[in-house]
């Protein structure tokens, strides 16, 4: 497959270099947000909720709208350039925000990715890095799953040497509810070609990638 001519509907076509794909890829159908709208007022009506207080006559539309938009990720056109430099050193984009929704409790997770590459042929639009990951978050999810799914799109995708990515995240479901422990983070990382198999390359990624506290 062209990089140049992906789109998210064909993420589950086979591609070059592959890994087995995790199982299933969580990614939504098109939302009834009329339907969904009702099934939040009588979830939120079971719960006791007052919704002929004029403070919530609307919540279970803003509510469904809101959820709506948490798994309903942007399109966009993967971007991809001749790699003419020979440019062969690790690009990382840091920092990147990330949220999703656990499907376990449909509670959000948020935090920040470190995602990176070691290029061959072809170089990547920087703000793709963004979106790719915004493309597999914006459905249930759970944090393992998306490492590895960002960093097998991008290995299919654009044939790079090396990918790196990794996810520092702090879910709700665990610090709001259950065992209740605010501030604690998970962390997940997926390593790909030479960044999994070169322990000096790994050990750059990851320094790269850290942040003094």
């Amino acid at each position: 497959m062209n990089p140049a001519s992906w789109s998210p509907a064909a993420e589950s076509q086979p591609t070059r270099r592959a890994r087995p794909p995790w199982r299933g890829t969580g990614a939504v159908a098109e939302p009834d947000l009329e339907r969904a709208t009702t099934g939040a007022r009588m979830l939120l009506e079971a719960l006791g909720l007052d919704l002929d207080d004029e403070s919530m006559a609307r919540t279970p539309e803003r509510m469904a709208a809101s959820l709506v938009e948490l798994i309903t990720p942007r399109p966009f056109q993967l971007t991809t350039f001749p790699n003419d430099g020979g440019y062969d050193e690790l690009i990382v984009a840091r920092s990147i925000p990330v949220r999703s929704l656990c499907e376990h409790h449909m509670l959000p997770f948020v935090g920040t990715a470190h995602i990176g590459y070691l290029p061959g042929e072809r170089i990547l639009g920087l703000s793709k890095l963004a979106r790719v990951l915004e493309h597999f978050s914006s459905r249930p999810q759970v944090q393992e799953r998306l490492t590895v799914q960002v960093a097998n799109w991008l290995e299919a995708r654009l044939g790079p040497v090396g990918v790196g990515v990794v996810i520092e995240a702090e879910h709700l479901c665990m610090t709001l509810r259950g065992v209740q422990a605010p501030g604690t983070t998970t962390i997940t990382s997926s390593l790909l070609g030479v960044l999994r198999d070169d322990s000096r390359t790994r050990a750059e990624f990851l320094a790269l990638t850290h942040h003094p506290r």
